[in-house]
């Protein structure tokens, strides 16, 4: 039987594309058959995750964990068949993907307000022409081709 008994990061790694989660020796764990094995940097150190499509790239490597002179390779796809590594990684990973997530919040608000300003300079607009005002009607066009 194998679950996850410890998973933390040594430090992650933001990148436009992709979030690098380094592992090193005390902060990763496995029990294997009831036996503690500790995580070893000898093949891979890392895994990749893609910040678009939220996929783990480097499903391929091979990490060791040792238990006294015993070691044991264990890959990365087998890991990800684990509901406690899936729930461990999720936690560490979660807060740098939902800074991608806000971010483009951000913008998508920036854009409905810039969207709102321009509806209301022309009512504003509108209404001066109703009223004959024309330095306000003047000074309105102008801001609004300023936009």
């Amino acid at each position: 039987m194998l679950s996850v008994k410890m998973l933390k990061p040594y430090y992650i790694k933001e990148e436009d594309e992709s979030l690098r989660v380094v592992l090193a020796y005390q902060y990763f764990s496995l029990l294997l058959d009831d036996k503690v094995y500790q995580f070893v940097p000898l093949e891979s150190r890392e895994i990749r995750v893609n910040r678009n499509t939220q996929k783990v790239e480097n499903q391929d490597d091979i990490f060791v964990f040792q238990r006294g002179k015993e070691y044991s390779r264990v890959a990365l796809a087998d890991l990800l068949k684990l509901n406690d590594f899936l729930t461990n990684l999720n936690a560490i990973i979660d807060p740098y993907m939902n800074n991608d997530r806000t971010l483009i919040q951000e913008e998508d608000v920036d854009q409905v307000i810039a969207q709102l300003e321009e509806e209301n300079i022309k009512r504003l607009i509108d209404d001066a022409l109703e009223k004959k005002d024309r330095e306000r009607f003047m000074a309105l066009t102008d801001q609004l081709n300023a936009l």
